[in-house]
Order: C-alpha cells, then structure tokens, then sequence
C-alpha cells in the first residue's frame, strides 16, 4: 500500500532518537533519497511480501502482527515517535534470509512515516557507520552460528544419556532371547529323540496320528494361554502333579508347572491318556512336554524381539531420522517415544503417569525438535526427584487449553526456589553441579517452543508440585515458524523495542 507523499522536513529528522546525531549534509542526503508519507487507516505493509523499504514514525499509531495459521495475532501497538519497522535488516545483504517482511503493520489513524528504500538503508548505514556494521554483522553471525554449535551440544548431551538408557533397555530382551534360543535348541533335541522313542515303539498308526492330532492342539492351547493368579496356578499343579503321580509319571511335579503356564489341564491329560495305553502314556506326556516347552520359547523369542523391535522404532520416532523435518504429529507419539527412551533413566522408583486427552487433534510442529524439548523437561524433573531422595511421580498430561495444545510435565521434586525461578530459562544457568548440566536445556526448550512454534512455556512450583507447562498452537504454517538462532527476528524485537 502506498501513502500520500509529503514534504521531507530536515528539522523534524532531528527530533527522532535515530537522527538526533547526524549533521545536515546527512539530514540532507535522507531527505533526498527517502521520503515522507501520509498512510490512511489500513495495511501498510504485509508479512512474505519483499522488504523494500525501512519506516520511521513520525506520528501516528502503528500495529504489528504475526500471522499464525490462519489468524493474524498482534504483537504489538505504539504511538512512540521514531519507532521502527521493515527492512532494518538490509545491511546484511545477500548474507541474509530472504528479504521479506517478517511481520505485518497497519496504521489505526492517519499516520505519517519517514521511508527509506531498503538499497538506500543499507548503503546509509555502511558509509555513516562501518564499524558499527561490521560490528553487528560479526554479533549476528556469530549468535548464530554460536547458537547452532550450542543446539548440537546439547543434542549430544541428550543423546548421550539416551543411548546409555536405550542399551541397557536392549540388553534385557536381546539376552532373553539369546538365552531362549539355546534352551529351544536343547528342548527341539529332546523332542528328535522322543518321536525316534515313539516310532520304535509298539503304537499303532491311528494311536499316532491322535498324538499328532493332540500335540498341534496343544500348540494352539499354549499361544491361547492366559496368565493365572499366583494362588490359581498353584491349585493347578497341584492337581496336575497328583494326575501325573496316580498314572506312574516319574517327576511329575517337574512337568506340571509347564503345562500349567501353558494353559493346560487334567482334562487335557485324560485325553492324551485316553488315546494311548498305559505303557507308552509316560512317553507320550513327555514328548508332548517338549513340544510345549518348544512353544513356550518361541513364545519368549517372539516377545523379546517384538520388544527390541519397539525400542528400535522408538529411537526412530524418537530421532525423527525418516521423517520430514516439519509434519502434522500426533504429540502423544513424541511423548511416548521420548519416555520409553528415558525410562532406563527413570528406573522403578519413579513411577510414570500418563494423563492423555486422547481426542486432541494433530498439530503441525517440528517433532525433532519437540522431542527434544520433551526431554529436556523429563531428563530436568527426573534429576529433581533423585535429588530429593529417587522415589516419585512424573504426570504427563495434555488438554485443549482455549485454542491451544497443553502438554504439562508434572514432578513431586523439592520444586524451583522462587529466588531462582526467573532465571531458569537463562542461558548457561543451571543448578546442577559442574560437569552435570550446561544450563541450556531450557533455553533451547524456550527457543524451540516460543520461537519456533509460536507456543508459549511456562513453569509453576511449590515443593512437591513442580508443572512444566508447554503450550502450541493447533495450526500454524511452516513459512510460520521461526527457527532458534535463524536471522530473522523474533516477533518481540518489532518497533515498540527499537524505540
């Protein structure tokens, strides 16, 4: 939108805070490459459209937003004299992101603006101020490439202490099953030299073919198998142990609590007895044994591999490493990826409670990174309750908070000390002792959230009742988002604070 153009006066130039200081030679050369003009109520300017040109305020009442999703969200409005906005970041050149306005603006009232081309502001300020140029670029630049070496930091921090939880996790299941395998190698032999047993035996054809009829219905049995009470299955082998004793089965005993954690029965033994005679009965139950023992490691096998294959695709959720940088996620998948990552961390005297709403609609967010604000908070609440003494409970919990995503990490640690609580979003504060902590963690967990997100974070405590609150929009644009450390300015940095 263009204004009405006015003449460019010199001595108003001088009452303004950024031209205060220049000499009329200078005062001339902006009133002759920029100009003044006069914006009736309405857009001045619109965010993603080229930033051509740098405003002053000379008087007036301007409005900044920021476009979230589909809704323009104010940042800020101000009626301060020699505020500004636009191109203020055009001396960086090609350096920079693309030119565009990072923000809109819209005036409330007639409002006159001073305006320079963005060519003009970045030449005035490398022939006025070369130094202080050099200066910037060089605190520019370095933050940000500062900030980037510090966000890998803290990545290798992170995964460092997952990688020693997820081990540990892994090693259970895998030498479960390691060891299920040689003992369902040992079972697979026994049962080779039962049927050699069997087949030299005096059984007739049909006798046989029954066996076999109840061996693969035994087989079905087992994977049917439901787990018992203590108390039921002791009752069970019991009466197994005493059919097995009245029938002349040696160590019977030994076989009964097999075929009752295979779901078995005296019934099921009445119709292996009932199928041969009483001479090859022993032979038949133990072959039949073997096979059960077979099933039940296999069984084992299956379940330390499904369990390595869930850790495994964890660690994938978790690291995002397939997945496109910026999607539509399910938070609850993050948040369980992350907690089955760090729950060797956690160990049993922290207790996980999960508070899900699960109604809540899919967001679009970066969830590599929110997986790493969500471990940030838990490896945090996780390091307070073992300083109060180890035992605990963590609550996650999400909601709908208005038109907002909350996801609230709640301890029963010693809480924050109000006298620190403001600065624990600080970079570089930290409570825990040197070589335990950089005291990034949250400042990182604010970037990605505040910055990158639009979100908000948050934190309420009192000793036994520490809550983490993070909060994200429901819908957003990835054009949107802010990266931490990028070079475009966060919305907070916009004319109120230049002023």
């Amino acid at each position: 939108m263009s204004g009405r153009p006015m003449v460019c006066d010199q001595a108003e130039l001088r009452t303004l805070f950024l031209f205060e200081k220049l000499d009329d030679e200078q005062l001339a050369r902006l009133c002759r490459e920029g100009r003044v003009e006069l914006f009736e109520p309405g857009p001045v300017y619109t965010e993603g459209e080229p930033a051509t040109c740098f405003f002053v305020l000379l008087n007036g009442t301007v409005v900044l937003s920021r476009r979230v999703g589909s809704d323009d969200v104010e940042i800020n409005r101000t009626s301060q004299r020699g505020v500004y906005a636009g191109a203020f970041q055009a001396y960086l050149g090609d350096r920079a992101r693309a030119a565009t306005y990072n923000g809109s603006m819209r005036v409330t009232e007639p409002s006159r603006f001073f305006i320079l081309p963005s060519d003009t502001f970045a030449a005035v300020m490398r022939d006025w101020f070369p130094m202080a140029v050099h200066l910037l670029e060089g605190l520019f630049f370095g933050t940000k490439n500062t900030q980037q070496v510090i966000n890998q930091r803290e990545r290798l921090l992170a995964l460092g202490s997952l990688s020693a939880g997820l081990t540990h996790e892994l090693n259970n299941p895998a030498a479960a099953a390691v060891s299920a395998t040689s003992a369902l190698r040992e079972r697979v032999a026994g049962m080779r030299h039962k049927l050699g047993v069997i087949a030299a035996g005096r059984y007739e054809p049909q006798t046989l073919l029954t066996l076999v009829d109840i061996q693969e219905r035994t087989a079905e049995q087992v994977a049917k198998a439901t787990p018992l009470s203590p108390l039921e299955a002791s009752d069970r082998e019991d009466a197994l142990g005493d059919w097995l004793d009245d029938h002349g089965i040696q160590g019977g005993w030994q076989l009964a609590p097999t075929f009752v954690q295979a779901g078995l029965d005296t019934d099921w033994l009445d119709q292996v007895a009932a199928a041969v005679d009483e001479e090859t009965l022993e032979g038949a139950i133990r072959w039949l044994n073997y096979t059960v023992e077979t099933e039940l490691l296999m069984n084992e096998i299956e379940d330390s591999t499904t369990r390595v294959s869930t850790l495994v695709n964890a660690a994938r959720q978790y690291s995002q490493l397939d997945r496109a940088p910026y999607q539509v996620v399910d938070v609850h998948e993050l948040l369980d990826s992350t907690l089955l990552m760090l729950s060797g961390k956690m160990g049993k005297r922290i207790t996980v409670v999960k508070e899900y709403d699960r109604t809540l609609p899919n967001i679009p967010a970066y969830p590599g990174e929110l997986n790493q604000v969500w471990t940030n908070l838990i490896d945090n609440a996780v390091s307070a309750m073992n300083d109060g003494g180890g035992d605990g409970t963590l609550t996650v919990r999400t909601a709908l908070d208005r038109d907002q995503l909350l996801v609230e990490f709640r301890d029963t640690g010693p809480g924050v000390p109000a006298d620190i609580r403001s600065r624990i979003f600080d970079p570089f504060f930290t409570t825990k002792p040197v070589g335990q902590g950089t005291g990034l963690g949250l400042d990182i967990s604010w970037r990605i959230v505040v910055n990158k997100h639009h979100g908000s974070l948050d934190v309420h405590s009192v000793p036994g009742d520490t809550r983490f609150r993070v909060r994200l929009p429901l819908t957003a644009a990835e054009s949107d988002v802010i990266e931490p450390g990028s070079d475009q300015q966060p919305v907070s940095e916009t004319p109120a604070e230049a002023s």
